[in-house]
């Protein structure tokens, strides 16, 4: 796609159909803005499981200012989901490590 398209049809979704769905954009952003801060309070590093988190973080705000959207609420339970696999891949390395055997990629 040449992108002058990609530029076009970005700029009709953010002043069309994403604008009514998911209100002013300075006002979702600084809904994520407050969300992503507090969750990252006390933070040093990020893990795979934090990112998930935070973009559930971006669900919940876009649904707490924008119109009714069921996609925001399908995508964030789907990053809930993410975050439990990232954390359950997590907590099988530490395992792994603490009895000293190297976890294989394919183990479950």
């Amino acid at each position: 796609m040449p992108a002058k398209q990609v530029l076009d049809q970005a700029l009709a979704l953010l002043s069309g159909d994403r604008a009514n769905t998911h209100g002013p954009m300075w006002e979702n952003h600084e809904n994520i803005a407050m969300l992503w801060n507090g969750y990252l309070h006390n933070r040093d590093t990020l893990t795979a499981s934090d990112v998930a988190n935070m973009m559930e973080l971006l669900k919940i705000a876009r649904r707490k200012l924008g119109t009714f959207n069921e996609d925001d609420y399908v995508d964030g339970a789907g990053y809930a989901a993410v975050s439990l696999q990232c954390a359950e891949e997590k907590e099988k390395i530490k395992t792994q490590a603490r009895i000293g055997r190297p976890l294989a990629r394919n183990e479950e």
